[in-house]
């Protein structure tokens, strides 16, 4: 029997206030352990929390960029469970009556776009994080730990409903959600620092049926790659189960990245076993037209909006436009480029290759590029005007990412590099090329018109790569 996999999300991503959703602590990321607590993120005796009104603005922001419904009456329940990072026992969250419901976005994958639709968004307080002592909690932790920094820390939970069936489809959907929420500028997304994390289930049906098989659930995924890997494991496993005979058990499960498996954890908890309750000590939330409209107006342009308007505008094709809209502060250092007056096509270019491999290679981001987008367009503009060519462009671009902090213009007049556009000066060099390399002459009289690629590359070595290739090529074919 062959089956399909059927694949949900719930991805969590921490809001980008700077403090908590229900007191004042701070929530800056890193801070020594349990000393941005009080009595309220503690759940001491006593305490009345507080909602924090940039937390329900960023809530609405989310639902309306991914093409939520905003409910205009909302509130907040307890979520009751015991475990050690939860001080009160319970979790105030929402349940029946959440923020934003309905919603979709659409991702592509190997060419073929697909919507997925959001069941709702909701809003609630981050847990503290367990600190384990050994590699993994299953079976090595000789202790936990409990830090209750996070505890507090403004959540927005983004469900989808069960319409993906593949590991790639998982992933471009996060990616979307990702570059969404940083375009909004909500959540700084930060997925190896827990901004940005997701529970995953998944099942299996035969295919063919429209009838869902038994889940089992992944927790707090925190990287692309964990998250492909988790859900390729976990299929291949309840197939095997399957197969076998056997019956998936409902239950959660973690993921062990080193070994590239799950392994069970817990039964697999229902929402009646949460025993949710509307919280008593905060009021409902209620919005009007008007304040659902004024928070529209302020968001920004988003990736597939983006994404159009370098194909229509600029010219782009879509995959160029893709790779440059997806993430917010890729778009705006090429936009930044762009206002250099730099060509749209050689700035992707230079953006897609040269300074994509330079961060990959440093394992940085493009805000943290030590060539900023001003110094990269005078430099391609440089190559446009035939002030250098590409390959001198490259020498030019080495010297900025490796600290040279003077401008294009500055540093190609310092080493000399300017561009020969003489005929007579590149005519001369031509000529000694020509008679150094009777082989590769021979062979271009001889119909091989492939071999002047050689004496092309001889050309811009004698001349230090300083040459105009056009004017090289039109001068070799000439005198050929």
């Amino acid at each position: 029997m062959k089956y399909e996999a059927v694949i949900g999300l719930e991805i969590h991503s921490e809001l980008k206030t700077t403090t908590k959703i229900f007191c004042g602590c701070k929530t800056a990321f890193g801070a020594e352990q349990n000393t941005q607590v009080c009595p309220v993120c503690l759940g001491l005796p006593g305490v009345l929390p507080t909602i924090n009104k940039k937390v329900v603005e960023f809530a609405v922001k989310a639902g309306l960029a991914t093409n939520c419904t905003i409910n205009k009456y909302s509130k907040f329940d307890r979520k009751n469970y015991y475990y050690p990072d939860l001080p009160k026992n319970w979790q105030t969250s929402q349940y029946d009556l959440p923020i934003a419901e309905h919603g979709h976005v659409d991702i592509e994958v190997n060419g073929e776009k697909k919507t997925v639709r959001l069941t709702r968004i909701h809003m609630e307080e981050d847990a503290g994080k367990l600190v384990h002592s050994g590699n993994t909690i299953k079976d090595s932790a000789a202790g936990s730990f409990v830090d209750y920094n996070r505890t507090g820390v403004p959540l927005i939970e983004i469900v989808s409903e069960p319409d993906m069936h593949s590991a790639a489809e998982a992933r471009a959907y996060m990616e979307k959600i990702k570059a969404i929420l940083e375009y909004i500028d909500v959540s700084n997304c930060r997925m190896e620092e827990g901004n940005l994390r997701a529970d995953i289930n998944v099942s299996l049906r035969p295919v063919g049926s429209d009838k869902l098989g038994t889940r089992t659930e992944m927790k707090n995924i925190n990287s692309f790659k964990a998250l492909e890997d988790a859900i390729n494991y976990e299929i291949e496993r309840q197939q095997e189960v399957l197969e076998d005979g056997g019956k998936i058990i409902q239950e959660t499960r973690t993921f062990d990245p080193e070994r590239g498996v799950t392994l069970s954890m817990r039964s697999k908890e229902n929402a009646d076993d949460y025993r949710y309750m509307p919280e008593p000590d905060l009021p409902p939330i209620v919005m009007t037209d008007e304040e659902i409209e004024s928070y529209r107006r302020e968001l920004p342009e988003l990736p597939d909006a983006a994404c159009l308007r370098l194909q229509n505008e600029l010219g782009l094709s879509a995959y160029d436009a893709g790779v440059l809209t997806a993430s917010r502060q890729t778009a705006q250092y090429f936009d930044a480029v762009l206002k250099t007056g730099a060509d749209a096509k050689l700035a992707a270019n230079w953006i897609m290759s040269d300074l994509a491999k330079n961060l990959n290679a440093a394992e940085i981001t493009i805000d943290q590029s030590p060539v900023d987008a001003k110094r990269l367009g005078e430099m391609i503009l440089l190559i446009s005007k035939g002030t250098i060519s590409s390959k001198i462009g490259k020498k030019v671009f080495a010297e900025m990412w490796d600290g040279n902090t003077d401008s294009a213009e500055k540093i190609v007049a310092d080493k000399g590099w300017v561009q020969i556009t003489d005929t007579g000066a590149i005519e001369q060099i031509v000529k000694e090329v020509i008679a150094k390399n009777e082989k590769a002459v021979a062979d271009y009289k001889n119909g091989n018109k492939k071999a002047i690629g050689a004496l092309v590359g001889q050309v811009m070595k004698a001349s230090q790569g300083k040459a105009n290739p056009q004017t090289v090529n039109e001068l070799l074919t000439k005198l050929l």
